[in-house]
């Protein structure tokens, strides 16, 4: 699978700083797990690593943490933080989770944040997870169901983003509304929809928010044009619009939905 956003240094500071605006909706969101020491837990598509550090500080020395990552430059960057901190519980796995075998109902708890929807066989991917999850282990997803995002005062090009970013979801194979669908399959597979939560950020134009939607803008506006996902003409419209509202005081961006659902695996006798 190829990760449509790139692989470089410029993506990985890009998802530091995604990290850092997201990261009290994701620290309330792993605090609702309750995990607990000595926990096992897999990190997928664990990226550099940042939620990685966090399980591996929940779980604590007498757990386990696993993070699986197809690149190896972002595995790298996390398996530089384990040496300095000497970390003996941490494994790393470097592929893609449909080339990887994992251990049949090993782990208690699996995390994946911006993952999913990304992937070509979503289904297939998840399945996959249920099957190395334990019976009465967590399964926690973080990801869009693309909706929600907007910028104020509307009336410009960029009132059409959504459409725009969803083609470009599915140019790469993805599925930009695959978690409306994963409660079903939790159904047909023995697992409790624990939660199911929408989550979105707002901000004027000195927001963390809207830094971070500058720095994905600014640079896959013109990927998505170079891919045919969307006319040339359209990405400079779409850009022109966005830095005309940088520059006014009174604008107001909000992201797009992030589903927060936890699901637990049923013990069936």
């Amino acid at each position: 699978m190829e990760y449509i956003l790139g692989i470089n240094q410029t993506e990985l500071e890009r998802l530091e700083f995604q990290h850092l605006v997201w990261k009290d909706v994701t620290d309330n969101f792993l605090d609702r797990i309750q995990i607990q020491k000595g926990w096992k837990c897999l990190d997928v598509g664990a990226g550099p690593g940042f939620v990685s550090v966090d399980l591996r500080k929940l779980a604590g020395d007498e757990g386990e943490v696993t993070a699986l990552e197809p690149s190896e430059l972002y595995l790298n960057h996390f398996k530089e933080i384990s040496d300095k901190n000497n970390w003996q519980n941490v494994k790393f796995l470097q592929g893609n989770l449909e080339d990887i075998s994992l251990e049949n109902e090993y782990y208690d708890m699996i995390y994946l944040r911006w993952v999913i929807d990304f992937v070509p066989e979503p289904e297939n991917f998840l399945l996959k997870l249920l099957s190395a999850l334990k019976k009465g282990g967590v399964i926690a997803i973080q990801d869009y169901a693309y909706e929600g995002i907007a910028l104020f005062p509307k009336g410009g090009a960029f009132d059409n983003i959504a459409d725009a970013v969803r083609a470009y979801w599915r140019a790469g194979g993805g599925d930009p509304y695959f978690t409306v669908k994963i409660p079903s399959i939790f159904r047909k597979n023995s697992v409790e929809l624990v939660e199911f939560k929408p989550v979105s950020l707002a901000g004027d134009r000195d927001s963390g928010v809207i830094e971070w939607a500058h720095r994905f803008f600014m640079v896959h506006l013109q990927l998505m044009a170079d891919k045919k996902v969307i006319s040339q003409k359209e990405a400079d419209s779409f850009l022109e619009d966005w830095l005309d509202h940088r520059n006014k005081p009174d604008t107001i961006f909000f992201s797009p939905v992030v589903v927060e659902l936890i699901g637990r695996k049923k013990f069936l006798y």
